[in-house]
């Protein structure tokens, strides 16, 4: 078993401020974004993505939260209850630019059912997707419009992102369950 820090707390700092930049540069008009963090990690990510926009351009933009729980297709397949927490979006969606905020992009299926969650709620002008980590092996054809990180990982490996709100810590790191000690 090994475990591998790819990403310290430096740099979640430096990557969050280069994709505030990245989001402000492709999204001009401000005052019609909404960042919506999906549950868990997301939901801090989006919070510091909006504090950078805010400190950078003097534009506060709102911040919400999604439970997309009930929207996965593996419910019924793995006899799964889920645990559903709430949602809260502060503004409506409806013509907006929605930035959807998770941690890690993996099969793209978390974010399918974010989607659609979202979905539910309005008519968003366009959704967007920022990740912090992109790991890769997709099952669905989705990608992410802001991207942290490309971290390169093989199924059997676990990337866990830590923040200081939900872990204590601040920091990326790959998680391989079969390795050997010092690789």
């Amino acid at each position: 078993m090994t475990t591998k820090i790819v990403l310290t707390s430096e740099d979640i700092r430096r990557t969050l401020g280069r994709m505030s930049h990245e989001i402000i540069e492709h999204n001009r008009d401000l005052a019609n974004l909404v960042m919506v963090g999906m549950r868990t990690r997301g939901v801090p990510i989006a919070h510091r993505l909006a504090e950078n926009i805010k400190r950078y351009e003097g534009t506060a933009i709102p911040v919400g939260v999604l439970d997309f729980s009930l929207y996965r297709d593996d419910l019924a397949s793995r006899n799964i209850q889920p645990v559903v927490k709430s949602t809260s979006i502060p503004v409506s969606i409806d013509g907006k630019v929605v930035i959807l905020v998770d941690d890690v992009l993996y099969t793209g299926r978390s974010a399918r059912s974010a989607m659609d969650a979202l979905i539910d709620m309005g008519r968003p002008s366009s959704i967007k997707l920022a990740v912090m980590i992109d790991r890769g092996h997709r099952e669905l054809p989705i990608r992410a419009d802001y991207v942290g990180k490309n971290i390169p990982s093989s199924r059997n490996e676990d990337v866990r992102v830590q923040l200081i709100e939900t872990d204590g810590v601040d920091e990326v790191s790959i998680y391989n369950p079969g390795g050997a000690q010092g690789e």
